[in-house]
This record gives structure tokens, C-alpha cells and sequence, in this order.
């Protein structure tokens, strides 16, 4: 193949790889030729130099190495594009268990961070410690890859490219390149200066645009020093541009409309989900496969036309209410249940208590840095879960009290830092012992302005597979409780009813009853908060949906004027959710959902909390 079928070739698969990293085109056509031929060049343009610390004190944020260029550079010339190798690719929940197994890894990690320990389990720790000041990530995109591909990556370059350091005024830049034919990654390494021999070699450890100048700062913690550490930490609800960003425009319904509403004795149902169209089965209702004869349109993915839906089928309804994601995306959630707050935040505790302390990795970084350090301070524990928005089963989920990783965990895209329980209300499994478990509420919101909502009495259980300690926590049947989708993990399930007379058993001191109310009055105040205001601040009031979530909470110890009592803490709410279990473990389960919700009758498993 001759040189320009190659070039159009390598074009053709990673241009728009090229243009979203920002790589000038005047590099490409070197870089296509040094990718061919593996041409490995950086050698003759700079120099690793470790940095010699004996006549003066190295302080904590003072490099080890550094790189230097060791002939002139200019930045128009097409041949200074260099490619850096990775030394190491791992995910987060895998650096210790990649350096115990990987053969020579753990030493070269020593060798490049200078870590200097004595046992192997030492060396481990250091690396661990330390790798955050060394890790860059990318992360796969595109409808082609599965939810878990596009999960991000983390790598550690070559020594050459671990050397060189950052600045706010770079001369260089480093971006990662996947080439698709062999699926390697690489680093590409180009100028946007000009550099002369004997300079130093800079790049920027966060690129982008930061409206808020202490987001970057914190960002920078693990190489730079940061001087906010003792700052507010309080939160403040954004406006409502916020709640918009990122989101596609939902129509709002036509009221006037939607006053004299005829509901025909017999419901026709379209339904998505098959679960419905197999168990739905009450006689006032019946399975149709024809949206346009459809009384009920139960939709899997996101409705947003509710204005068309109320002018051109005013007499239908749809699952689903708009503005509802405000409670089913995790930032948005933390920002609606802190308006139940009874309480000014005080000793560092937050309200309402039913919420875990929760902070926007993207916007409030410095607040969490703050409380982070108030706590250290406090000799408080300092375990973070933290969990993009909008992803479920724990993916791009990790749970660390390292605060360099918590201030490289935004380079990988919108995420909230949690509160990680550390002393959750544990259940005895005779098989193991004490773990870990989560409860899952399903929750019927039937009406808003004015609000109405049920709960499903019977509900879920989740278990970890392993006794609960507060350590090693990248071990997930340990620290989770989602198994469905966890290869070869066991799934141990528990009906609610055997699961209660358990829990007599093994709690006789708090009644289920007691902890059930917590947790109902838990669900009416965040409905109460998340539909007081107007969209998109709130759920929109629209007559012709109806909408069914679920709530996921764990309980908590938490001291009460010196007594120990049983707190609820709300995970999240998920939309759409799964209710294969439900059906499979309660059949009429459907029946009574679609009863409470459409008919106006009282069904004994459906709970009115508001």
C-alpha cells in the first residue's frame, strides 16, 4: 500500500479522534508515518533528569523528575509529534490487585514514584497512595460500546512522559490516542510553544474552562499547593439553568384542557415493558399493541411532547411526569432533599439526616475539600462513595478517602461525592455473618399540584456477599449489594416477610414498624420538596401522568442525644425501574400498582404517605 492510500486510510478511522483532542493537522501526517513504522523518537529531542534534593529540603509538592529538551523545538515543525508509551492501564477498583499479579509492575511503579518501603504489602500501599499524582485517563465513547467499555480508564506513562511537569503556561501538550487497527494507546506529544534547548518540558494536568477558579485549584491538589483547605464549605441551590443544562426541552401539558378528563371502564394499555403485558391481568384493564387505541402509554425511554400529548389526546395518560429526572439524576437529587433541611448544618453534620452529605464533583469541589479537611481535622472518617449522575448496577463507582483521587475523579466526567456509611445497620446471614444491605422501595407518584404519592409495602432486599469490615474496598461483594449483574457473584434472596421476622430476631429492640415510618416520612418529605416548586426547579403538575419509581436506602447507626438509633439514608431514586423481581416474587403486583394509579381504589400494598 503506498503512502497515501496509508494516510487516507489512517484519516478515515481517527480523524474525529484527532480534531475533539485538539492535535494540529500539521502533525498528522508524521504522526500516521511514526504510528506505522512504531517509531519511538523522543529520545533525540529530550532528556529524563531526576532531581537532586540533597542540599535543599524537597517539599511535599516538589517533583521528582523533570524533562528537558535537548535541542531546539519548533512547534510548526511536523515532525515533533512524539508518541509516549503507557507503562501501566488499570482501572480504580484494580491497582492493588495489578500489582500484586502483574510481573514487574510493583517495581518499575518503585522506581518511577521513588518509593522506597521495605515489605512487598508496604510497597503496595505507597504505590496505591501515590499513584494518583502520576494517573491520567480517557475514556471510550460511542453508541458501538457497551455502558461498561465507556467506563474510564486510568494509565501511567513511560518515565519519560511521568517526568515532565505541569504548568498553568504550558509548551506542550500530552492527549491520548487509541489507534483502532491493533487497539493500542498511546500518548501524543506535541508542542504549542516554541522551546529551546535546556528548557523544561510543561504541560497542563487539567486543560478546559473553568468558570470557577477554585475548582481548578482543587483539581490541582495532588501537585500543587492549595490554599482554601479552611474555607465555607455550605452549599447554595443553583438557579434554574442548572436544572436545564445538558437536558433535552420537555413541552409543558395545556391545562385548560385537561379539567373534564373521561376514564373509560376498561383501560386499554400499551406497554414497552413486557413485564406489564405479562402480568398485568385485573379485568379493568386490558394489553393493546396500538398506541393510537391506547388508554395508558407506558413508554421505556424519556417522554418530553407532554404539550402535544394534552392537545391531541387529552383523555390518554403516560408514565412518566415532566421535569421528573430532578429526583432520578443524583445531583439534582442532593440539591431537592436539601431543601427538607429543618436545620442549619452544624459540627459538621447535614441535613436532612436521611441525606447523605453530598457534594457535585463538578461544581463544588472546594466545598468538599473544605468539609474533607474539617472532618480530617475532627479525626472524623473520610470515606467518599463516589457515582456519576446518571449510571446505575455501581458502574464508574468507587469508594476511596484518598483526596488526591477525589480531586482527579472530575477529569472523568460528572460526578457526586457521598458520604460513605461507615457504620450502617448490618444484617445477619446465616451463611456469612454480618453484611451489608440496601432496601428498595417502589414509589407510585399519582398526582402533583395537588401531590399524591404511594408506596409499595412489599419491598426489595439486597445483600453484600461478605462480612462487613471498613477496609478493602475495592473489594465489591464486600461494599455492595447489587449482584444481578456481577458475574459468578451469588444472589441470596429474602422476601420482606421472612426478612421482618429475622430482623424481630435480630433487632428486637426496634420495631420494623418504627423503622418503616422513618422511612415512609422520609419519601413524603422529598416528594413534598421536589414538587414545591415550578419546573424545571420541581415535577411539573400535569393530570395525565402517572409515574412509578424506586427508592434505594440503607440503614444507619446514628447517636440522638446520646442514644443510638436507626437512621434511613436515601441512595437514590431510579427511573424505570427493574420489576422482574416484584413479579416474580409478588404477582399481583402489577395489578395493584395499576389499580392505585389509574382507578382510584385502595389496594392493601399500596401506602399513602402524601
Amino acid at each position: 500500500m503506498d503512502g497515501i492510500s496509508t494516510y487516507h486510510n489512517f484519516l478515515a478511522l481517527h480523524k474525529p479522534q484527532l480534531v475533539l483532542s485538539g492535535v494540529p493537522e500539521h502533525f498528522w501526517p508524521s504522526l500516521c508515518k511514526k504510528i506505522c513504522d512504531q517509531i519511538f523518537d523522543s529520545g533525540y529531542s529530550f532528556q529524563l533528569v531526576q532531581i537532586d534534593y540533597e542540599d535543599t529540603h524537597k517539599m511535599p509538592y516538589d517533583p521528582l523528575w523533570s524533562v528537558i529538551a535537548i535541542r531546539d523545538i519548533d512547534r510548526s515543525d511536523a515532525s515533533h509529534i512524539y508518541l509516549i508509551d503507557h507503562a501501566w492501564t488499570f482501572k480504580a477498583n484494580s491497582i492493588r490487585n495489578n500489582l500484586r499479579n502483574v510481573p514487574g509492575l510493583l517495581d518499575r511503579m518503585c522506581n518511577l514514584m521513588q518509593v522506597r518501603e521495605e515489605s512487598t504489602e508496604e510497597k503496595i500501599d505507597k504505590v496505591a497512595q501515590n499513584v494518583w499524582k502520576y494517573a491520567n485517563t480517557y475514556a471510550i465513547s460511542g453508541s458501538d460500546f457497551s455502558v461498561e467499555d465507556r467506563v474510564p480508564v486510568w494509565y501511567v506513562l513511560d518515565e519519560l512522559g511521568s517526568g515532565i511537569t505541569h504548568s498553568d503556561n504550558p509548551n506542550f501538550r500530552a492527549v491520548p490516542f487509541i489507534n483502532v487497527p491493533d487497539q493500542l494507546t498511546y500518548t501524543l506529544l506535541f508542542p504549542i510553544e516554541n522551546v529551546e534547548e535546556g528548557d523544561l518540558i510543561t504541560r497542563n494536568f487539567v486543560e478546559g474552562h473553568y468558570p470557577d477558579s477554585k475548582q481548578k485549584e482543587a483539581m490541582l491538589i495532588p501537585w500543587k499547593h492549595y490554599e482554601h483547605f479552611h474555607e465555607d464549605y455550605s452549599q447554595k441551590e443553583p438557579d434554574a439553568n442548572y436544572f436545564l443544562e445538558g437536558h433535552l426541552v420537555e413541552t409543558m401539558p395545556e391545562l385548560d384542557l385537561l379539567n373534564d378528563r373521561n376514564v373509560p371502564p376498561k383501560l386499554k394499555v400499551f406497554s414497552e415493558y413486557r413485564f406489564i403485558n405479562e402480568f398485568l391481568t385485573a379485568p379493568e384493564f386490558e394489553i393493546v399493541h396500538n398506541e393510537s387505541r391506547a388508554d395508558v402509554l407506558w413508554y421505556i425511554n424519556h417522554f418530553k411532547t407532554y404539550k402535544e400529548l394534552s392537545t391531541d389526546s387529552p383523555n390518554k395518560f403516560v408514565n412518566q411526569f415532566p421535569f421528573e429526572y430532578v429526583i432520578t439524576i443524583k445531583d439534582l437529587l442532593a440539591i431537592v432533599a436539601r431543601r427538607c433541611a429543618k436545620v442549619p448544618n452544624e459540627q459538621l453534620e447535614t441535613y436532612p439526616l436521611w441525606l447523605p452529605t453530598t457534594f457535585n464533583m463538578k461544581t463544588e469541589l472546594s466545598n468538599l475539600v473544605a468539609y474533607y479537611m474539617h472532618r480530617k481535622q475532627a479525626g472524623l472518617d473520610n470515606h467518599w462513595i463516589c457515582k456519576p449522575y446518571n449510571l446505575a448496577r455501581g458502574l464508574d463507582t468507587y469508594i476511596t478517602d484518598s483526596l488526591d483521587f477525589l480531586c482527579r475523579l472530575p477529569l472523568t466526567g460528572p460526578k457526586i461525592a457521598q458520604k460513605y456509611i461507615e457504620d450502617p445497620v448490618l444484617f445477619e446471614r446465616p451463611d456469612i455473618g454480618v453484611v451489608k444491605f440496601d432496601i428498595r422501595y417502589v414509589i407510585i407518584l399519582k398526582s402533583v399540584n395537588p401531590t399524591e404519592v404511594y408506596v409499595y409495602n412489599n419491598f426489595f432486599l439486597r445483600f453484600a456477599n461478605k462480612t462487613f469490615t471498613l477496609d478493602n474496598f475495592d473489594e465489591y461483594e464486600k461494599h455492595f449489594t447489587v449482584m444481578n449483574y456481577t458475574e459468578g457473584a451469588p444472589l441470596f434472596r429474602l422476601l420482606c416477610s421472612d426478612f421482618k421476622e429475622a430482623w424481630s430476631k435480630q433487632y428486637a429492640d426496634y420495631d420494623w414498624v418504627d423503622v418503616e415510618k422513618s422511612i415512609f416520612d422520609m419519601i413524603a418529605e422529598l416528594f413534598t420538596a421536589a414538587t414545591s416548586k415550578e419546573a424545571p426547579l420541581g415535577i411539573a403538575k400535569s393530570p395525565q401522568s402517572r409515574a412509578l419509581y424506586a427508592a434505594d436506602i440503607m440503614l444507619s447507626w446514628h447517636n440522638n442525644q446520646n442514644e443510638k438509633v436507626i437512621q434511613p439514608k436515601l441512595l437514590e431514586i431510579n427511573w424505570m425501574p427493574d420489576c422482574r423481581r416484584a413479579c416474580e416474587y409478588y404477582s399481583e403486583f402489577y395489578n395493584d400498582i395499576f389499580t392505585t394509579m389509574f382507578l382510584d381504589k385502595e389496594v392493601e400494598t399500596c401506602v399513602k404517605v402524601v
